[in-house]
């Protein structure tokens, strides 16, 4: 989604299946009870709960900054709010990862016991008449079928579980980490680790699209996405001789056409004439094989370097 917004309001009581099925069968593993008590709290202004989560996102994940910071860059006067989209690109303007997460409350129980925060959008009214609403949360005690939030001017909401999942149901249950770039969520799927480190890579210098990167390559050794994206994001940060590994390590690995021209693209720029001829070689067989779309780029690369051994 896009169009949710930050706001403040009574909570009403309600219960689902996702609070059911946690109760009666919480994921193997899952603590009892966890609190991340040193996230930071920044109480928020009227209607800004959007930049009061985001600071409190960002303090934890090691980005200090205020409320009033974000103001400009995430809330919307003409909405009366924040939206979604501005919360995840001012994240990742301040040098974290955001990402949403699965729309699952098991999700982000088992982020918050990684040790990550989790921001949450609620809608605190009817679905025919929203008050929006952005929160963190930072603990929780299955004992006691409770989450702990930072909430409006409340350091440590306890909120009942079925309270907290109807609310959050009318979000279409949309919720976010922003973590420094050397951290993976734990529970985030690979396609939206793609999405938020290709969104990461948009706003922030090359060292730091790296490190995004190079955590996403350890968890999904071989993704071509994201050795594409590790392997880029090393030529812009200056580092040759690493992309030039990543390159081969994806080639080899995945015979992908997109990795083989990349590697014989960066091997002719390096002056490895031989290597280049090869890699080209191996671009366009597999583009004719089973990638035909990119056929026209590795035949390019193929001409390039055999100029280059003509001269």
């Amino acid at each position: 989604m896009g169009t949710g917004l930050s706001g403040c309001a009574t909570w009403l009581d309600a219960g689902t299946a996702q609070t059911q099925q946690l109760l009666a069968a919480p994921p193997a593993g899952l603590p009892r009870r966890v609190l991340l008590d040193a996230t930071p709290f920044h109480p928020q202004t009227e209607l800004q709960c959007g930049p009061a989560a985001l600071a409190t996102l960002l303090g934890a994940a090691g980005r200090p900054v205020t409320p009033e910071a974000l103001t400009p860059e995430v809330f919307v006067p003409g909405r009366g709010g924040s939206l979604q989209i501005e919360m995840l690109g001012a994240a990742r303007r301040h040098d974290a990862v955001s990402t949403v997460l699965p729309p699952r409350l098991d999700a982000l129980l088992q982020e918050v016991a990684a040790g990550h925060p989790v921001g949450v959008m609620l809608n605190l009214g009817l679905s025919v008449v929203p008050l929006w609403h952005f929160a963190v949360l930072v603990g929780f005690d299955l004992d006691r079928e409770e989450l702990l939030l930072r909430s409006g001017e409340t350091r440590e909401l306890h909120l009942p579980l079925r309270t907290f999942e109807r609310t959050w149901a009318r979000s279409q249950h949309w919720a976010f980490v922003a973590l420094p770039p050397e951290a993976v969520p734990a529970t985030a799927s690979l396609a939206t680790v793609r999405e938020g480190r290709i969104g990461f890579e948009r706003a922030a210098p090359p060292a730091r699209a790296v490190a995004a990167w190079q955590s996403a390559w350890q968890r999904w050794p071989n993704d071509v996405v994201i050795g594409m994206g590790l392997g880029n994001s090393q030529v812009a940060a200056g580092d040759a001789p690493a992309a030039l590994r990543t390159f081969a390590q994806l080639a080899e690995a995945t015979d992908n056409a997109a990795a083989w021209n990349n590697l014989a693209s960066l091997r002719l720029r390096t002056g490895d004439l031989p290597g280049a001829r090869q890699a080209a070689r191996q671009a366009v067989l597999r583009a004719s094989a089973a990638e035909p779309a990119m056929l026209p780029a590795a035949q390019a690369t193929q001409a390039e370097v055999a100029a280059a051994h003509a001269r």
